[in-house]
């Protein structure tokens, strides 16, 4: 299976944080599984630290390295898609991330409440 972690789960993952549950932490440790992490995700993380709303130590990027995670990039029909979509969000991190889900028809991994509308396919984490 192919799965995009958003932030929130990616952070969540790399703190080892309680609340994520063992049915998703599973799913990510297991080796079946290809685990993605798109850029939009190292993007936020990066923003908000510097914005000194978020603490995230070392670099985004290292940690997906680490987890032997997969990264993607953002693809200029990424950006095309996320302005198209008929989704009532304006996240545009959020929105970004559903259009990456949607055009590689891949499951999106979330504790978000606000992407769980979204019109990707979302494997809820929360």
């Amino acid at each position: 299976m192919e799965i995009l972690l958003d932030t929130n789960v990616f952070l969540r993952w790399t703190t080892s944080d309680p609340l994520l549950k063992p049915r998703t932490r599973d799913l990510i440790a297991n080796d079946r599984n290809r685990v993605l992490v798109s850029a939009v995700a190292v993007w936020e993380i990066v923003i908000k630290r510097r914005l000194k709303k978020l603490i995230f130590d070392g670099s985004p990027i290292a940690a997906i390295t680490e987890n032997r995670f997969f990264s993607i990039p953002i693809e200029p029909a990424d950006a095309e898609a996320a302005g198209d979509l008929d989704w009532d969000h304006k996240d545009p991190f959020d929105r970004l991330m559903v259009a990456q889900a949607m055009r590689r028809g891949i499951t999106l991994v979330t504790a978000d409440h606000e992407m769980r509308n979204s019109p990707a396919a979302i494997l809820w984490a929360g």
